[in-house]
């Protein structure tokens, strides 16, 4: 009603994406690829007015190790679809256009997206071989859209449920907009907004969100 197109690759109770559009996006892919195999909904890709935008749902990955102490599925599962991902950012780079990579990572890039790091050693969000990636991702050439224009301030978009962690302030910062740098020069603004987390039966997440102008920004 509002005048929106909605692309949706969604998934009976457990995942979905969706990218919402003002003019129509051509839709490019509904899974991530390097794996056939792999059948959750985690991935949605479009381009519009020359913009490729990505939107993901990224394993959780937890627990980390199963009950003898190995190395659990859920994890490596966490870990190969990172490095698809990987795979395939390296690809869209290399088109050269605008684009942006967004949605819930599952991945706390470092202490100052934190509340408290002790809390979350050993955890699937806040792993070194996590660390490791998210880190290669970035170093193909892509921007972390809330640091580029806030690079010290502490900003999260997840508190959970337990514990009072949103009236504590006790908060994650999992939820990214990946830019390349032909988007990244276009950026304007990029902010968490927590008002919804607030209200009466919120979701967990807040929603983050980034501007970019139509043309690439003098300096």
């Amino acid at each position: 009603m509002l005048g929106y197109h909605a692309r949706i690759v969604g998934q009976k109770t457990y995942n979905g994406v969706a990218i919402l559009s003002k003019s129509l996006a051509k839709l490019r892919l509904d899974h991530l690829p390097g794996n056939a195999e792999d059948t959750q909904a985690r991935y949605c890709e479009v381009e519009a007015q020359g913009l490729i935008l990505a939107g993901l749902y990224l394993p959780n990955g937890n627990p980390v190790h199963d009950d003898a102490g190995n190395e659990s599925v859920k994890f490596r599962y966490k870990l190969d679809w990172l490095d698809r991902l990987i795979v395939h950012a390296d690809s869209l780079l290399r088109e050269e256009k605008p684009v942006v990579i967004t949605g819930d990572f599952n991945v706390i890039p470092s202490e100052n997206d934190i509340y408290d790091a002790s809390v979350w050693i050993g955890d699937a969000l806040y792993h070194p071989e996590v660390h490791r990636r998210f880190m290669t991702l970035k170093h193909l050439g892509f921007w972390d859209a809330w640091r580029t224009l806030h690079p010290e301030r502490r900003g999260y978009s997840f508190w959970d449920y337990q514990r009072g962690r949103w009236h504590k302030d006790e908060g994650i910062r999992i939820d990214h907009l990946l830019l390349s740098p032909q988007a990244v020069e276009r950026l304007q603004a990029v902010e968490i907004d927590e008002v919804p987390r607030g209200k009466p039966e919120p979701s967990d997440h807040a929603p983050v969100w980034c501007t970019l102008s139509d043309e690439v920004k003098t300096r």
